[in-house]
Order: C-alpha cells, then structure tokens, then sequence
C-alpha cells in the first residue's frame, strides 16, 4: 500500500474532541486533497463500534451532511461513528477513466478505509454506507465494488443511470466523453451506472435501501432500479412519498436508512 501522508486538524474549542475529528488526505489518488470529518459516540469506552459512510451529492462537500442533519446526534443515539468524507464536487465517487482526473473508489479501498480501520475501534461485521443524490450513486457504486466490506447500503434521491444526463453535473468530463462519439459515450455511460451491476450484489444476500421523493426528477430512475433489483432477486426497499430534490426531503429520508441498517 502507498505511503499516506495524512495529518490531523485540531478542531475549535467548541468541538467535543473526543468525539469529533477531522482529517486531512494529500492522496495519490485524487487531484486535491481531500477532508473527512469523523463523529463518534459522546460515550464511547473504547469499545467497538459500527460504522457508517455518509456520502454528500453534486457540488457538495464534507460538511453538507452535518448541515442537513445534526451528524453528532445520530452518532449517538445510533452508536455509530459516522465518516463524512468529501467527494470533491463531482468526482461520483468512481475512477474517472478521463485523463488528470480523480480515482476516487481506489482512494476510498487504500486509503480512505485503512485509515478509518486505524483509528477507531471497528466492528468489522456492521459497517454502512449511504448517501444523497450523486452520493446515492456513490454508495451502491462502492457497495458493489466493495461488497464483502459492507454490511448494507442505500441512496436517496440518487442518479442511479447516468445516461441521459451527461451533460450535466460534470459528467461529460468526469467521464472523458468525446461530442464525436455518441455511440461510445452510450455505452461508457452505462458502463459507470450503477443500474448495470446488480450482478455485483446479486449473489451476496445482503439487503440494501433505496428512498427517492416522487417530485425529484430522479424519481422514475429509481423505481427503475428497484425493479431491476427485484428481477435479479436483490433484497431491497424501497421508500418513497412526496418530496423533491432538495435538504428537507433528505434530512427526512436519511433517518430511514439509519433505522434499516440498525434495526
């Protein structure tokens, strides 16, 4: 494995240290570095703990997930630590086949997770992974890549079928689409959708969760997805009820998935 050269920020007064921290990244897999904050449980005892992966959408950071919901409090009342790390703007969390680009799964498996693994006290048997909108397709993108890791995943209002929707949130260059090429591009857009892998999870039987808002614009790709989850025999909910593309559905919907991984 790479050398990583990661150093420790010292939080503000404000923050509880034993129970927040936030590091930063200078990987050797992405173009920036990248920083992650960390919650963990006010009364931990240096026991293990499960862990959970919030992934923030389009344009976001790692601090969006502690704006939508109190990050700190559902690490409590869960007694999970939570990691919030950044997919610096629009990475969508894959390996960009595109030149000068981010590889951002191979930075979450050798560097991302190691660390995790090497500072906090895991249980390796109940560890999870969700998020919104692009980080909806991040989470089950890394599920798949990276099922035997996971316990369970889910994605809220996720792009869960890239095609379509290339020019858009920084897709055509993140995927190194060509205008001359729209043959090809079909097929790389497919290729880096998480609707074309329900064979990664196919045969693993672990269950995952899928929850979109029937406003968002992203509505009809999910039940496509749940339904070709169902036809390949994937054990999934699907949650959905009225609600857009926005914080206020997600601040709602992420507690469903909370509540299904530790149910």
């Amino acid at each position: 494995m790479k050398h990583l050269k990661i150093s420790l920020l010292l939080l503000l007064s404000t923050v509880v240290a034993q129970s927040q921290e936030q590091f930063v990244i200078n990987s050797n897999y992405l173009v920036s570095p990248d920083t992650v904050w960390v919650f963990t449980p006010d009364d931990i005892d240096n026991k293990s703990l499960p862990l959970t992966y919030l992934l923030h959408g389009w344009s976001g950071n790692y601090q969006n997930w502690n704006e939508i919901i109190d990050c700190q409090k559902y690490a409590n009342e869960y007694n999970t630590i939570i990691v919030c790390p950044d997919g610096l703007y629009d990475s969508w969390y894959i390996n960009s086949p595109a030149e000068n680009e981010n590889d951002w799964a191979t930075f979450f498996s050798w560097e991302l997770a190691p660390l995790i693994a090497q500072n906090y006290n895991i249980q390796e048997d109940s560890i999870f992974i969700t998020g919104l909108s692009m980080g909806g397709h991040g989470a089950l993108y890394l599920f798949g890549l990276f099922t035997e890791y996971f316990q369970s995943a889910g994605s809220q209002s996720g792009l869960l079928d890239l095609r379509n929707w290339s020019e858009h949130y920084g897709i055509n260059r993140i995927l190194g689409l060509s205008d001359d090429e729209e043959e090809d591009n079909e097929d790389i857009l497919w290729s880096y959708s998480v609707a074309a892998h329900t064979d990664w999870i196919k045969s693993k039987n672990k269950k995952i969760i899928v929850s979109c808002g029937t406003e968002d614009p992203f509505y009809n790709i999910n039940v496509d997805y749940v339904d070709l989850c169902k036809e390949n025999e994937i054990d999934v909910t699907f949650i959905s009820g009225k609600g857009a593309h926005n914080g206020n559905y997600w601040h709602s919907a992420v507690k469903d998935h909370f509540e299904f991984f530790f149910k």
